[in-house]
């Protein structure tokens, strides 16, 4: 038998047979590491442990110490041990598709009663007997039509249907886990026993159609989690109840900020708290950006097709586009327009106006952009995911040799801004060519190496997303932490060499000819809707001072005391400071009770004391303890305390 030579990890490298398995790799090593062994890496891809070897190659074992691999294939197993349950409690339901998602998986099931509760209940106690019995599980090729059959005589036509799809005749991996049987490409662990019976938890049913198309049979789909031990399972359930409590849809309607409804689905119905929250963080983002050398700019919502097909977007992202078509006067047909889902191409026509020399770039041209595009109903999410929107949109037209800079005085801008509102960690990934994109790949060479060159000037700390890039240039994207551990994609910063060829951007070069600029698309809030859900749910309702909508309340304990409260907090507002009264014939404790399930920051509570003294009795949202200020103290200090951050050091 032919030999191949496989190289490790420390540079060392083995000669074994031709067909190896990464299980008997592990075993020539040591039975400890072929007993610990879950599945190997051969040149960087995810190797099952019972796989043939077939060539020389580069290989890694991997035992449960390794989380990357090891979480991917505790949630795949589980993911088919769910459906073998449930299929051992309902035999008569049909199996799907069950891929690995964050944090866990999920499968799709055809079943005529809907999955209760209960039901789920009975599912993990199936699936920790199944963990218990530790069968084996074991992997086969097939050819096509020996799959076909196989699942015509089990009556199972979603697998059939999914076999017909697959294009090429290239065989199938079959996978068992003990009796249960399903198609799968794997890895998986070598049985059922290797899962940990006490990191798992089914979470959800929801619905789903069958391949993601509404036209197609509605399937139950249920959702699970998992992880290593039973402790990061608690901590990730911590975290979503913690994440539950902070809903930002749940603190919308307790602090009044916002609401959405049937007759404007995706669109947002501002109440004046929320109203109040979004002016302060566009005044403040406004400054900045002044500041950073950059120049508003206004476009129009409605823009004929004609500019949407020159830039591309009419055939990259026609679908999510709100079509408006108008009957004009003495035309032949109707004038097709689309609600602008972007501002790139608008702000092109800006810069087109007149004649750019080099000494104009770099030229930033920034929008507080109103934006729209379709969104199914089922992705929508509160603030999170919506139709209509505000995008604090900039782009920069700049020469080739000032991309590094401009990306560096971007990254410090974000990383300001971001420290300012209580962010501080992100990260950068770098997003390359897609397979669907515009300009030729020279083009695309020159954007990747240009952006990733400018980036590692500022940092190393960066990931390469191979794919994820616009369909017209490479990007920056950053990812903020917030303050339950959870990741939120907010700015972007993305180099577009395309969209100025196509839309005729010139400048005047100092060799006296005409070039094209470069065109460098950036946000760092991203969408204002989104990122303002995000700030609720970070703080939990709880903003810092200067962002809360309703800063002071002054409350009166006595009725003799409401005159005061009216100087109070007429003094405050001369202050600029949100106040209002509330001289309510209610008990301060009831009143204290409700301003603070609203998040309002400070409570002042006036009685006859307080009056007499010319004082405030002040208690800070989430503390119990009270303390007495003098009028002038506090207004010296909520003053203070109400100046946003860019501008306490003017």
């Amino acid at each position: 038998m032919s030999q191949i030579s496989l190289t490790f990890p420390d540079g060392n490298a083995r000669d074994y047979d031709k067909g190896v398995t990464a299980a008997d790799v592990a075993a020539s090593i040591a039975p400890s590491l072929a007993k610990a062994a879950i599945s190997a890496s051969i040149d960087g891809q995810h190797w099952d442990l019972q796989w043939p070897i077939e060539a020389d190659a580069q290989i890694a074992i991997h035992t449960m110490k390794d989380d990357a691999q090891a979480l991917e294939l505790i949630r795949h197993d589980f993911a088919h041990v769910m459906a073998r349950a449930v299929q051992k409690l309902w035999p008569e339901v049909k199996v799907t598709i069950g891929p690995v998602i964050e944090n866990g998986w999920y499968y799709d099931f055809d079943r005529d009663e809907p999955f209760t509760p209960e039901d789920l209940g009975a599912i993990e106690k199936e699936m920790k007997a199944i963990i218990n019995e530790r069968d084996p599980v074991r992997t086969e090729v097939w050819d096509r039509s020996r799959a076909i059959k196989h699942y015509v005589e089990k009556k199972e036509p979603f697998k059939v249907e999914l076999i017909e799809a697959i294009p090429g005749d290239e065989p199938l991996r079959m996978y068992w886990h003990g009796h249960w049987q399903d198609l799968c490409r794997g890895p998986h662990l070598q049985h059922t026993g290797q899962l940990p019976a006490d990191a798992f938890k089914l979470m959800s049913v929801a619905g789903a159609y069958w391949r993601g198309d509404h036209t197609k049979k509605q399937l139950q789909r249920i959702y699970g989690v998992a992880f290593k031990n039973r402790d990061d399972l608690k901590a990730h359930l911590t975290m979503l109840e913690e994440a539950a409590k902070r809903d930002h849809r749940k603190l919308g309607r307790e602090m009044e900020l916002f609401h959405l409804q049937e007759e404007a689905p995706g669109m947002v119905f501002w109440h004046p708290n929320g109203w109040t929250i979004y002016r302060e963080l566009e005044d403040y983002m406004r400054r900045r950006l002044r500041t950073a050398g950059y120049k508003e700019i206004k476009t129009p919502q409605v823009v004929d097709r004609v500019l949407w097909e020159r830039s591309g977007h009419w055939e990259a992202y026609r679908e999510n586009m709100f079509i408006v078509e108008v009957e004009e006067e003495h035309a032949k047909e109707k004038r097709t327009n689309a609600l602008k889902p972007m501002n790139c191409p608008c702000h092109v026509q800006v810069y087109n106006q007149g004649l750019k020399s080099y000494r104009d770039l770099p030229l930033r041209l920034a929008e507080f952009g109103s934006c729209h595009r379709y969104e199914s109903s089922g992705s929508m999410h509160g603030l999170m995911r919506v139709r209509g929107f505000v995008q604090d949109d900039a782009h920069i037209f700049c020469t080739e040799d000032q991309i590094e800079q401009e990306c560096a005085g971007f990254i410090g801008l974000l990383s300001s801004i971001y420290s300012d509102l209580g962010f501080t960690q992100f990260d950068i990934k770098l997003s390359t060519r897609p397979d669907v994109r515009v300009g030729s790949d020279e083009i695309w060479d020159k954007a990747e190496t240009a952006l990733e060159s400018a980036v590692r000037k500022v940092t190393n700390d960066y990931e390469v997303d191979p794919g994820e890039g616009a369909f017209y240039g490479p990007k920056l994207d950053f990812k903020l932490t917030d303050a339950i551990g959870r990741e939120w994609q907010c700015g972007t910063f993305q180099a577009d060499f395309n969209l100025p060829v196509r839309l005729g951007a010139e400048y005047v070069g100092e060799d006296g000819a005409k070039h094209r600029p470069v065109m460098l698309h950036r946000a760092i809030l991203g969408s204002f809707e989104r990122f303002l859900g995000i700030l609720i749910e970070n703080y939990a309702g709880k903003l810092p001072f200067w962002l809360a909508p309703r800063q002071v309340v002054v409350a009166s304990i006595v009725s003799d005391a409401d005159d005061y409260v009216a100087e109070v907090v007429a003094k405050l507002r001369a202050a600029g400071i949100r106040a209002e009264a509330d001289t309510r014939n209610e008990k301060i404790n009831y009143k204290v009770r409700e301003h603070s399930v609203g998040k309002v920051p400070v409570i002042m509570a006036i009685g006859m004391k307080e009056v007499e003294t010319r004082t405030v009795s002040v208690r800070r949202l989430g503390e119990n303890r009270t303390e007495t200020l003098d009028l002038a103290a506090a207004l010296e200090t909520f003053t203070a305390e109400a100046t946003p951050p860019d501008l306490k050091n003017k």
